[in-house]
């Protein structure tokens, strides 16, 4: 522990990292690939809470305006997805032997422990990860918020966040734009200034406020995690 970079941390996954090969839904595969990955940060001793998102299910924006809906109602339904997918997490991981607890913004206690900081802190110590659903509990903001904002209330010492196939901070989308530039160290305030989509400029501006810094990452990568908490510079981090 004591050579580790990091001792507590915030892993932020997409929904769409769930969806394998499917074009909807929850591929077991993929999960089972995150959760041995999260395994072996935890048997590390290092404190794990993880915000995962909705987007294999439901997309807010997206979704609501085909069916006619308000933001705010498409929202509401994308966290609901969000819960699906930690619910699926936490089986995954207990099921290699991980002791994990879901807390949810949104009240639904069949399910999921309410978000309660202390309690969550709690149980980070007591070498539990901590699965965050439901975003804030608020509509207007995205899962990278929430990710920023749990993060800065436990107390980590960076956000992880998980990339699909993508391993760092570009100019442009890599995807679609061959020439982009990939950055090994970039600022909060340059992702701000230059509107670079990696993440929503809420989160990050969140984290400058709170100086944790944020490890984007190609999640595909073998031990990416534990290289990370090593200390090897791969993907992008964003600092101060």
């Amino acid at each position: 522990m004591e050579n580790l970079k990091y001792k507590k941390i915030l892993l932020k996954i997409s929904g769409e990292a769930l969806l394998g090969s499917q074009q909807f839904g929850i591929d077991p595969e993929p999960v089972h690939n995150i959760c041995k990955e999260i395994q072996k940060a935890h048997n590390m001793g290092v404190q794990i809470a993880v915000v995962v998102g909705g987007g294999n299910i439901f997309r807010g924006m997206k979704n609501s305006s085909k069916l006619g809906m308000d933001q705010a109602s498409g929202d509401y339904v994308g966290m609901l997805a969000t819960v699906m997918n930690a619910v699926a997490i936490q089986s995954e991981l207990r099921k290699i032997g991980v002791d994990c607890r879901v807390q949810s913004a949104i009240s639904m206690d069949k399910i999921a422990e309410p978000y309660i900081r202390f309690r969550a802190i709690r149980h980070l110590e007591k070498g539990r990860v901590v699965i965050f659903a439901a975003g804030t509990g608020n509509p207007f903001f995205t899962t990278d918020t929430a990710a920023a904002l749990r993060a800065a209330e436990i107390g980590a010492e960076a956000m992880l966040m998980a990339k699909n196939g993508v391993d760092g901070v570009y100019s442009d989308d890599p995807r679609v734009n061959k020439n982009a530039v990939k950055y090994d160290k970039i600022s909060y305030d340059d992702i701000i200034m230059n509107g670079l989509k990696v993440m929503d400029l809420t989160s990050c501006a969140l984290c400058k406020q709170n100086k944790i810094p944020i490890c984007v990452f190609d999640f595909t990568l073998k031990d990416s995690i534990v290289r990370i908490l090593d200390g090897e510079n791969i993907g992008t981090i964003v600092f101060e």
